[in-house]
C-alpha cells in the first residue's frame, strides 16, 4: 500500500516529533508498505523517510523544481517525483496514495490536510485519513474540528471522516483494516445542509 505522510519541513522542533517520525517510517516500511512524501530531508519528512530507509522500505519523494539548493532533497528516495508546482506536487501525492497520514507539521500540514479532507466530504475520493497526535499536538484541531461541527459550521458526519490516534502501530492498524463506505452521486445533494437541530 502507498501511504502519504504529511508532516513538518522543519528541524526546529522538540526531538520527540522527530523520533515518532522515524518509528512512524521503520513501522511503515517493516509492514511492506511504501512511504509517500514531500521528498525533504529535514523535519518530520526527513524522520519518516530515514525511518523507513533504515527498514529497506520502497521511498517515493514528490517535490517540487523551486527546491533546488543543496541539503533540501532528502537523497535516499528510490523514486524522486518533480512538479512545476505545489499544486501538482500535491495533486500527485494525492493520486500516488492509498492512505493519508498528518503527523505534526505547520501551515503546510494543516494545508494538505485540510484539501484531502474537503476533497473527501465532497466524495472525490474515499481513502483513510488517519490523524498521527503524538504529544497531544492536534488535540486543539480535533477539538475545534468538534466545536465546528457542533456550531453547524459542518455536519457531525464529516468528524468521521478522519480518525485521530496516539500510537504508531494504532494508526497503520486502522489503515489496513480500513473498508471505504460506498457512497451514491445523491449523497451529493446533502452536502451543503447543516446539521438538523
Amino acid at each position: 500500500m502507498n501511504i502519504c505522510v504529511y508532516g513538518a519541513s522543519s528541524d526546529a522542533i522538540d526531538k520527540e516529533y522527530i523520533k515518532a517520525g522515524e518509528l512512524l517510517g521503520e513501522e511503515l516500511a517493516r509492514r511492506g508498505h511504501t512511504l509517500v512524501f514531500g521528498g525533504g530531508t529535514a523535519g518530520l519528512m526527513g524522520a519518516t523517510a530515514r525511518g523507513a530507509a533504515k527498514m529497506g522500505g520502497k521511498i517515493i519523494g514528490v517535490a517540487p523544481l523551486f527546491f533546488n539548493a543543496d541539503g533540501i532533497l532528502y537523497e535516499g528516495c528510490t523514486e524522486l517525483i518533480r512538479t512545476t508546482t505545489m499544486r501538482e506536487r500535491k495533486q500527485i501525492l494525492e493520486d500516488l496514495s492509498d492512505a493519508f497520514i498528518m503527523s505534526p507539521g505547520g501551515i503546510g500540514t494543516y494545508e494538505e490536510f485540510f484539501e484531502i479532507l474537503t476533497l473527501k466530504q465532497l466524495y472525490r475520493h474515499n481513502k483513510a485519513i488517519a490523524v498521527l497526535n503524538t504529544k497531544g499536538y492536534y488535540t486543539p484541531l480535533d477539538n475545534l474540528l468538534k466545536e465546528t461541527a457542533k456550531d453547524g459550521f459542518m455536519r457531525d458526519e464529516s468528524l468521521k471522516l478522519y480518525e485521530v490516534f496516539e500510537g504508531i502501530p494504532e494508526i497503520l492498524d486502522y489503515i489496513e483494516k480500513y473498508v471505504p463506505e460506498e457512497f451514491d452521486v445523491e449523497d451529493m445533494k446533502h452536502i451543503g445542509q447543516a446539521n438538523q437541530k
